[in-house]
């Protein structure tokens, strides 16, 4: 955009790309894996998966610009 007018701030708005795609991947695939192998019924639940992708967007939402990457992940996780 016309915000990104030198090399800083496109590498945070990498970060923050890149930090907002990892959180919601680990939680969806977390509820996911939850939903299908520890919590009765196991069954392979898609609306949890998209629960869990909510769940990490929003743990993601104010820290996306200010943590490294192996820190969204950790993010994605507990939220």
């Amino acid at each position: 955009t016309l915000a990104m007018h030198d090399v800083g701030s496109a590498n945070l708005a990498g970060l923050v790309a890149v930090n907002t795609t990892l959180s919601p991947c680990v939680a969806g695939l977390l509820v996911f894996f939850l939903r299908a192998m520890v919590l009765p019924p196991k069954l392979l639940d898609v609306g949890g998966f998209c629960n869990g992708i909510l769940a990490g967007l929003v743990s993601i939402t104010a820290p996306c610009g200010f943590v490294k990457p192996w820190e969204s992940i950790i993010i994605g996780f507990i939220g």
